[in-house]
């Protein structure tokens, strides 16, 4: 096949929806597939335009054999509500000529990943001139998140909105999402479900892994850890959808508790908050963004994960970092209400507790800190999970033959 992907974050970013973008398209140019990418400049999560990247110029890349091309992009440096809307129209406007550069190429399919949803009219648009497929992959509903989380206000402004999301949504060829509850809500949407596919984040069984606590033990050499101490450790963005301050108000309650050390890694607008909130306590440590070659080596390093939610983007967004944390065989401890996507899947491999409780999230990590045998017991089912639900090529395959046969229809 010949697929055009249009991800406004792509690789090199190391996580969240550009990693997954990264990871898809290369394995399909592996299977013999010509892929083509239209992306912005990488900058997140750290949201800053990475070395060598420019805001100004359209600029025709390769990233192992894939030919990207990057569409100047405005990135605010803090991603409030009207600077994130502006950061996503600018790619949309500056994308749009890209998008029609490839009428020449004719791909069979282009594949549009949401967010931005704005970028959807000039797929369609695209697709039907050219009589070919086109497919919207939702990582985010970020046209109900805005206003559940307060960015964007209105009763009249959410209802234009979500009319005009279900007009965009019904008109492609196929729609996928990355969970069962999103899913759930397209076809609420009106998705006929013989459009609709399940296309979860995945993670590479093979190279994260559980292993000893010594093969770990660099992180832990670093930051003056232990070994007999329990790491709590939060890896990924630090955004305002995770709910990180829960984190602080946890530390601080536990802060008695000699044994525990939080390890916080990653970048975003809620680290430096986030580092102000835990400036007194003795033993929370910070750490940028790893390489990926250490990815596993930093997973292995916790005791205990934790993955705080905001109520209000519970079943809206499914936490792509969630599928190292399984796979790496220890106990995971989320914030969610019982009943969503993620509290189904946590439960009976982790830990869930209600969202925005702090004292909930301190008391369930005392609870497994001196629970070793129960902290065994959870990580071996989440990894037991990860290899049957979200082992990489298999979900790559199937979306394979999900491609082939919309192209086929």
């Amino acid at each position: 096949m010949k697929i055009l992907l249009y991800s406004m974050n792509f690789s090199p970013e190391l996580v969240g929806i550009g990693k997954y973008s990264g990871e898809m398209a290369q394995w399909l140019h592996a299977k013999g597939h010509e892929v083509r990418v239209i992306a912005s400049p990488p900058f997140f999560p750290h949201w800053a335009l990475f070395d060598g990247h420019s805001a100004w110029a359209w600029r025709k890349t390769d990233c192992d054999g894939i030919t990207v091309w990057r569409a100047p992009t405005w990135v605010p440096a803090r991603p409030r509500a009207l600077a994130r809307l502006a950061h996503l129209l600018s790619f949309m406007v500056s994308s749009m000529p890209l998008l029609f550069a490839q009428i020449r190429w004719k791909p069979d399919l282009v594949f549009v990943v949401e967010p931005p949803l704005m970028c959807a009219p000039a797929v369609l648009f695209f697709s039907r001139l050219l009589g070919i497929k086109s497919w919207l992959h939702i990582q985010d509903y970020e046209v109900d998140a805005a206003f559940d989380l307060g960015l964007v206000r209105g009763t009249r402004a959410r209802r234009l909105a979500l009319s005009v999301e279900r007009w965009l949504l019904g008109r492609f060829h196929r729609v996928s999402t990355i969970s069962a509850a999103m899913l759930d809500k397209a076809r609420a949407k009106g998705i006929d479900a013989t459009r609709l596919v399940l296309l979860p984040n995945w993670v590479d069984v093979r190279s994260i892994f559980p292993q000893p606590a010594a093969a770990a033990g660099g992180y832990r050499a670093m930051l003056g850890i232990p070994a007999d101490e329990v790491v709590v450790l939060y890896a990924g963005s630090l955004g305002s959808k995770q709910g990180i301050e829960l984190l602080a108000e946890a530390a601080h309650r536990l802060v008695a508790a000699a044994h525990i050390h939080f390890v916080f890694c990653g970048e975003g607008p809620s680290r430096e908050p986030l580092e102000a909130a835990c400036a007194d306590l003795p033993r929370v440590h910070f750490l940028d963004l790893q390489p990926v070659e250490r990815l596993n080596e930093l997973l292995g390093t916790a005791d205990i994960h934790v993955l705080p939610q905001r109520a209000d983007a519970a079943d809206l967004v499914m936490p792509s970092k969630l599928a190292g944390m399984l796979a790496s065989g220890k106990a995971v401890i989320v914030t969610a209400h019982a009943g969503t996507e993620l509290s189904r899947v946590v439960s009976g491999r982790g830990l869930v507790v209600a969202p925005g409780d702090a004292d909930a999230l301190a008391d369930a990590i005392a609870h497994l800190a001196v629970s070793r045998p129960q902290r065994e017991a959870l990580g071996a089912a989440a990894r037991a999970f990860a290899e049957t639900e979200l082992d990489r090529n298999a979900i790559l395959l199937r979306l394979e033959q999900e491609l082939l046969r919309c192209v086929a229809d």
